[in-house]
Formats: structure tokens, C-alpha cells, sequence
């Protein structure tokens, strides 16, 4: 068992955490800076864990499952590298290629060959997603895929959401 175990507990003065070494830790920030100095996640605070819904969890998206502090760096500078070699204008320059329907794989696959990016390389498909969902709120394309699944009231997972170019609807 790691001997820096941070938990959320509930106190007489509000919530705060305890960590498996003994500290108590009144707050968020201070935590955080205790998983810093144990190397662990500053999001998960070291479980790997984050609660997307009550009762449903999934692996860390910020260190990726590990738990760790160095995994968070390392994924961090990788999703700001890929924010730097992805742009808007390419992933729009991409979809203006498609005539009828994409998903977003499409998209990152194409940016990823690109590139000449092997997978894994870098978070291509989130920031492919960020952007596409940037271009929809401009208007530029539409999504014309409904949820797979519902989590909780206010939550829906698209595992490769579909988009058709706005001027292409016909409407």
C-alpha cells in the first residue's frame, strides 16, 4: 500500500483529506501541495482515479491512470505540445476535405498521419475533439451523432461523435 494515500473526509470545520502518512489536510490546495511533495497526481491525489459522476469512475486523464506526479507532467507537456502543433486552421483545413459525414477519428488519423505523429505520441484525439467542438460552436460543422451512453442527469459519453460540414446540411 503506497504510505501516501490521500482520501476526501468530511469534518467538524468542512471537508478536508487525510492522507494514510497521518497529515490532515484542511482544503483542496493543501492536498495538493502534499501530492506534490510525494510525487503523486495533483488531480487524483495519488488513487489514479477520477469520479467523473457520483459512482462512476475512470483512470486519471491527467496522469493517466498512474497516480503519479511524473506521468502528469509528462502527459501535461504533451497534451500543451499537441495544443501548439494542432491548430484550428488545420483541423479546419481538414474537415473543408470532406463532403458528406466525419467522425473524429477520421480527423485524428489524418492529422496524425499528417504529422507523421506514431500513436501515442500525443493526445491527438482529444485536442482533434477540442477543436471540432470549438468549430461547432462557430457554426462551422454540425454533430449529427446522438449520445452512446448517459452518464448520470447531465453527462453523455460520444465514443467517435459524427460531424457534417454546416453549409452541406441543406437546411
Amino acid at each position: 500500500m503506497n504510505e501516501h494515500t490521500i482520501v476526501p473526509r468530511a469534518g467538524i470545520l468542512g471537508d478536508g483529506f487525510a492522507c494514510a502518512c497521518g497529515s490532515v489536510l484542511a482544503g483542496r490546495m493543501a492536498a495538493e501541495l502534499h501530492a506534490t511533495e510525494n510525487g503523486l497526481c495533483t488531480v487524483c491525489l495519488g488513487s489514479g482515479e477520477e469520479q467523473v459522476v457520483p459512482g462512476l469512475n475512470r483512470p486519471c486523464t491527467a496522469c493517466v491512470g498512474s497516480g503519479r506526479r511524473k506521468e502528469q507532467i509528462t502527459w501535461q507537456l504533451a497534451h500543451a505540445e499537441a495544443e501548439h502543433r494542432i491548430t484550428l486552421s488545420m483541423v479546419r483545413a481538414i474537415v473543408s476535405g470532406f463532403d458528406g459525414p466525419f467522425h473524429l477519428s477520421e480527423i485524428a488519423d489524418t492529422v496524425r498521419a499528417g504529422l507523421d505523429l506514431p500513436p501515442g505520441r500525443l493526445p491527438v484525439g482529444p485536442r482533434v475533439r477540442d477543436l471540432l467542438l470549438e468549430l461547432q460552436a462557430m457554426g462551422e460543422i454540425t454533430m449529427l451523432s446522438a449520445p452512446d451512453e448517459l452518464l448520470g442527469t447531465d453527462l453523455v459519453l460520444y465514443r467517435d461523435p459524427r460531424w457534417q460540414r454546416a453549409r452541406t446540411l441543406g437546411l
